[in-house]
Parts: structure tokens; sequence; C-alpha cells
């Protein structure tokens, strides 16, 4: 039995590389034969997983992932987490340590993940629009080796203020709801830079929850200090926080319809421009997962 192992060399602090070796030894007591590939670019990563007929290994943050699932349809995957922040990991309950991420794939449980969809592009745990979403693929990669996740934190507080605020049409289960907002999050997963926003998510439940914050009453900056406010709540208490000013809802997809130019972040990565259908695909590939974990 064969497997493929990818990964980015740049991820995290550049490290991966002088733990091949464990990796690699590790890995063949599972598989017959090994092949190893340090992926060029995100284009590269999911030409080989489409390519790929064996099981497929791959390490990097969430970037990484977010460009192995557009070639994981249908494939028996194994996650290495070597990011900055690792919210994939930390939804699925895989150790950011080497050797014990390694033990999951070894001891050879499986499960079916979802995943989101938008525009034919895959999404593995957040859509987010608004307030401090843009320093997720803004922050420079020298400031995220530097501060680990608080580099983006820094770069949000220095460029995201004060709050922008956008018109939205969220269309849901038959219903709509019409708002202006300062952020809007679509969620798969539990964790979003590093804090546990979605503590009662899951990945392999079946819905989407979604959270706006809406900017209610005046715009000045008395009004989005109030809403600066509520997204401090979400971060800190989660999105299932009770507050006048956020919306918080589950479903299996959503229609959002916004300004054309607001931006949207796709798993930390930058995304399409205005108008948005999110949708979900219950158990779109196979993943090693810690027995313990949902």
């Amino acid at each position: 039995m064969k497997c493929l192992f990818l990964y980015n060399p740049n991820s995290g602090k550049g490290k991966l590389a002088a733990k091949m070796k464990v990796i690699e030894r590790m890995l063949g007591k599972k598989y017959e034969e090994v092949e190893t590939v340090a992926t060029e670019s995100a284009e590269d990563l999911i030409s080989r997983m489409r390519a790929a007929s064996c099981d497929v290994i791959f390490s990097g943050g969430d970037g990484t992932f977010h460009a192995a699932l557009q070639g994981a349809e249908g494939k028996r995957c194994g996650y290495l987490p070597s990011g900055t922040v690792n919210d994939i990991a930390r939804s699925l309950g895989i150790p950011r340590g080497t050797k014990r991420a390694l033990s999951v794939i070894l001891k050879g449980r499986t499960a079916g993940i979802d995943c989101m969809e938008a525009g034919g592009e895959k999404i593995a745990y957040v859509a987010a629009a608004g307030a401090f979403t843009e320093s997720t693929y803004n922050t420079p990669q020298a400031e995220k080796r530097a501060f680990g996740p608080l580099a983006y934190a820094l770069h949000g507080l220095r460029h995201d203020l004060p709050l922008d605020v956008f018109p939205l049409k969220v269309t849901y289960g038959g219903q709509t709801a019409e708002t202006d907002a300062v952020l809007v999050l679509i969620l798969n997963g539990r964790s979003v830079a590093g804090f546990p926003v979605n503590k009662k998510g899951s990945m392999r439940d079946g819905k989407l929850e979604i959270a706006v914050i809406r900017q209610i009453g005046r715009k000045d900056m008395r009004g989005k200090l109030r809403a600066l406010f509520s997204i401090g709540a979400v971060f800190l208490f989660g999105i299932r926080v009770r507050k006048r000013d956020i919306l918080f809802l589950q479903e299996s997809s959503v229609r959002i319809e916004t300004k054309k130019d607001l931006v949207w972040d796709f798993d930390g990565e930058r995304g399409p421009r205005g108008d948005l259908e999110v949708k979900l695909l219950p158990s779109y590939f196979e993943l090693f997962l810690p027995r313990s974990k949902n």
C-alpha cells in the first residue's frame, strides 16, 4: 500500500523539513511506499491531489488544507498541521505536534468530513467578510513567523479600524433578513483565528452556523463602538451569545446579497467579491481522526 505525502515548505516557521526523516519513518510503519513531495504552489498541490490514486497525507496550515480540499473529493487523507494558527486542526481535534498527528494516521480511524461550497470552490471551515477578515490574508509571512497568531490581531487593529458598514440580505430556509452589518461569519468549524467561536459546531454534523454582527442604529463612531464590542463578545463567548445586534442561524445553505466590492475570506485566503451562495457538502472526503473526537 502506498501513500503520497505533500507538504508546504513555507507553512508555519518552515521547520517541517527538519522532521522529514521522522515523518517518513513513521508513515513507513503503515505504508509499503511513501512518496514525498514539497509542493511549489497551491496549484501544484491541487493538481497532485486530484491525480493521486492512493492515500494522501498533507501538511501545512489552514491555507494548505483549503488547497488540498479542492482535490480531495472521495479520497482518504491524513493531515499534519504546521501552520501559524491551525484553526482546522483545532476544529477536528487533530494534535498539532507532528508525532502525535502521525499517531492518529497510524491508528487508522477515518470519518467523513463535511465542507462548504461557493461558486465551485470548496471551503473547509469559514467564509467571512467584514471587520478584521482581510488581516488573515494580508498579514505578511514575516510578521506571522515573528508574532504567531498575535500577528493577525495587530495587523487588523492597524488597518481595519474604523469599521466598514455594509448592507446584507440573508436568505435562508425560505426566509429573508435585511440589515446593515460589520461582520458576517459562515462556519463549518469550531475555531476562527485561534478562538473557539463555535464550540458546539462540528465538521461532521451536516450543518452550517451563520453569525451576522449587525450595525443597529446610528453609523457614527458611537454606533460602531457598540458593534466592536459585539465582535469582541463573539470571539470571547462564541457566536451563540445572546445580543440584540447578533443574528445567529443554523442552515445547510445560505445566500448573501451585499455590495459588489465586499471581499470574502475563504479559510484565511482571499476569496471573491459581492454576493455569495454557500451550501454544505456532507462527508465530502475521508480523513484520519482521533478516536475521541466527533
